[in-house]
C-alpha cells in the first residue's frame, strides 16, 4: 500500500469552475495553481482534478479527444506540469481523471477506426459488421464510412473502447484476451505513463468497472485488466495510486485499486446518509422542490437509520481491510450538493463523520463553505441535472465572487444568485463557520493516527430507533447525534465503554460518571 495515502485528504476540483486566471469566464490550470496555498492551509494534501484533456466538451471533458494534451481553454501541458511541481512543493499529491472506457467520437483513434479499409485502429472500438446487430444495446449507425455499427459507452459522443467480451453471444464480439483488447489496454497504460512521468501521482478512474462487456457477475475480466495495470504501478510507479469509480470495493480492491468510491447510487448505503430523498418513489430526486420524504441520517429529525448505511458498508469494509480503502465523499460533480437539503449545522456533524471514518475521504470544491445546488439551470456540456452542482467557486464579494473578471454573461455557469450566497472570505477565520470546522476536522485527522485511512473501525452503539451513533477508531470513540434533542447513553450500553477525555467536539458533549450526553446536532471524539 502507498504510504502517503494513509493520511490523504482529497479535494476534488472541477477545473472549469474553480478559478479563472485569464478573464475568459472559464476556470483553468493556472487558476488552480494560484489557489494551492488555500487548499494546503485547509489541510487538504491531495487533489483530484476532473478531466482537463483536449475535448469537444459534449460531456464536460469526459469525451476525450487527446489524452496527452491539455484542453486549450485550461492552458497548456506546461501549465499542468507546473501545477504538479507547485503542488509537490506544498506536500500535495495530484490525481488526474482517467477515462478508459470510451473516447470522443473526434478522437483520432475513432476517426481511423471508422474507415472502411482496415487499419491499426479498426478493432480499437466495439463494432458489429452489420446494422441492427446490437439489439438491446446502445449503438450508433450511419455516421462512418465503415460498413457496421459501433457501441456507445454512455453518451452518443462516446464510442466504447474495445476491451473484449467476457461471455460471447454474438459472432461480432471479441474475447477479452484477443490481441485488439490487449492493444487497447496497453494504449491506456501508455497514457498513464505519459502523465506519471511528468509528475502526476496517479488517477481516479471513471467508470472503472465498465471496460469488458458481458463480464461475469464479479467482473473477473475487468479485474484482470486492472490487476495488470496495478503490476505496472507497483513496479514502475510505486508511489502512485489508482482510485476507482466502481462502488463495489469487494471487487475493485482485489482488482488492483488502492481505494474505491462509495457512490450515490440507488440502493447504496452511502445515499442513506445525505441524499435519501432520491430513493423516494414519488419524487426520484427529480424535483428539488419536492423533498418531503427525505430520511437522510444527517438531516435533523428526518427519521434516518444508521444501520441502513452500516449494513452495506461493513461487509465491504471487512472484505478489503488491510488490502485497500473505501473512499467516502462529501459529493462530486455528479451528485447534488449536500447543501441542497442540509443546513450548515447539519453539515458540520456530517463532516465530523466524513473526516473520522476509515478510508480516504474526498471533499468536493465549495462543500467546505456550503455552496448550494442551483435549481433549474439549463444543461451545460451534458450536465443535465448535475449542472446545478458545477457552478463557479465562491471566493469573496468582489466581481463574480472572485471566480473571474469576465462579464457575468461570459461565465462558464452562473453564480449562486442568493443574497446570502456563502463565500470563503466571510467564513475565513470565523471560529464557528463551516470552513473553519472543516479545517479543524482535517487537522484532527492528521494529528491522530487512529483516525486515518488504516485505523481500525468498529460500531459500538448503533440502533435503528435511535439517531445516536458511536464508533471506535483505534483507541478513540467518535460519536454523532444529528437530531434536535440531547441523547444520553450509559457506558454499559456501549461495547467496551468509552473514554473520559474530550478530544474534540462540535455542539455540546458531557461525560458524567457512567453517562455520556451528546447535545443536539453534535459530534464528539473521546480518548
Amino acid at each position: 500500500m502507498v504510504n502517503w495515502l494513509k493520511d490523504a485528504v482529497f479535494y476534488e476540483i472541477y477545473p472549469q469552475s474553480f478559478q479563472d486566471s485569464n478573464g475568459d469566464g472559464i476556470g483553468d490550470i493556472d487558476g488552480i495553481t494560484s489557489r494551492l496555498d488555500y487548499i494546503k492551509e485547509l489541510g487538504f494534501n491531495a487533489l483530484w482534478i476532473n478531466p482537463c484533456y483536449d475535448s469537444p466538451f459534449k460531456d464536460a471533458g469526459y469525451d476525450v479527444r487527446n489524452y496527452k494534451k491539455v484542453a486549450s481553454r485550461y492552458g497548456s501541458n506546461e501549465d499542468l506540469y507546473r501545477l504538479f511541481g507547485e503542488a509537490h512543493k506544498r506536500g500535495i499529491h495530484v490525481l488526474l481523471d482517467l477515462v478508459p472506457g470510451h473516447t470522443s467520437e473526434e478522437h483520432p483513434w475513432f476517426v481511423e477506426s471508422g474507415r472502411q479499409e482496415r487499419n491499426a485502429y479498426s478493432d480499437r472500438y466495439v463494432w458489429a459488421d452489420y446494422a441492427w446487430a446490437m439489439t438491446g444495446r446502445p449503438y450508433i449507425a450511419g455516421e462512418c464510412e465503415r460498413d457496421g455499427i459501433y457501441m456507445l459507452n454512455f453518451f452518443k459522443s462516446q464510442p466504447a473502447l474495445n476491451y473484449g467480451f467476457g461471455e460471447i453471444d454474438e459472432d461480432w464480439q471479441m474475447p477479452a484476451d484477443c490481441p485488439a483488447a490487449i492493444e487497447t489496454r496497453e494504449a491506456m497504460k501508455d497514457v498513464m505513463r505519459f502523465w506519471m512521468d511528468r509528475g502526476c501521482d496517479g488517477f481516479r478512474v471513471d467508470m472503472a468497472d465498465s471496460l469488458v462487456k458481458n463480464d461475469t457477475k464479479d467482473k473477473a475480466f475487468t479485474q484482470k485488466i486492472w490487476q495488470d495495470v496495478r503490476q505496472m504501478f507497483d513496479k514502475d510507479y510505486p508511489e502512485c495510486v489508482l482510485i476507482s469509480e466502481w462502488d463495489n470495493p469487494s471487487q475493485s480492491i482485489p482488482g488492483g485499486f488502492h481505494s474505491d468510491f462509495t457512490l450515490d447510487n440507488p440502493g447504496s448505503g452511502y445515499r442513506t446518509l445525505f441524499r435519501d430523498y432520491r430513493d423516494d418513489p414519488d419524487n426520484k430526486g427529480s424535483n428539488p422542490a419536492i423533498l418531503t420524504k427525505d430520511h437522510s441520517f444527517f438531516r435533523k429529525d428526518a427519521g434516518g437509520n444508521i444501520l441502513r448505511f452500516l449494513d452495506k458498508f461493513l461487509p465491504h469494509y471487512e472484505a478489503v481491510k488491510g488490502k485497500g480503502y473505501i473512499s467516502l465523499i462529501s459529493g462530486n460533480h455528479d451528485t447534488p450538493r449536500l447543501r441542497r437539503t442540509l443546513d450548515p449545522d447539519e453539515l458540520k456533524v456530517a463532516y465530523g463523520f466524513l473526516f473520522t471514518m476509515p478510508g480516504v475521504p474526498f471533499m468536493y470544491y465549495g462543500d467546505e463553505i456550503g455552496m448550494r445546488y442551483i435549481d433549474n439551470l439549463p444543461t451545460k456540456e451534458g450536465g443535465y441535472s448535475r449542472t446545478g452542482t458545477r457552478t463557479p467557486m465562491q471566493w469573496d464579494h468582489s466581481r463574480n465572487m472572485g471566480f473571474s473578471t469576465a462579464f457575468p454573461e461570459d461565465l462558464y455557469l452562473p453564480l449562486d444568485p442568493s443574497d446570502d450566497a456563502p463565500c470563503v472570505e466571510e467564513q475565513l477565520g470565523k471560529e464557528d463557520s463551516l470552513l473553519e470546522t472543516v479545517r479543524s476536522l482535517i487537522a484532527l485527522r492528521h494529528s491522530q493516527a487512529d483516525l486515518q485511512a488504516d485505523g481500525t473501525f468498529e460500531p459500538v452503539y448503533a440502533k435503528a430507533d435511535c439517531p445516536l451513533f458511536l464508533y471506535r477508531r483505534g483507541s478513540l470513540i467518535c460519536g454523532v447525534n444529528p437530531s434536535s434533542s440531547a441523547i444520553t447513553v450509559k457506558a454499559s450500553e456501549v461495547k467496551d465503554g468509552f473514554g473520559d477525555q474530550l478530544l474534540y467536539s462540535i455542539g455540546s458533549a458531557d461525560i458524567s460518571g457512567d453517562d455520556l450526553t451528546l447535545g443536539a446536532q453534535s459530534f464528539v471524539v473521546l480518548a
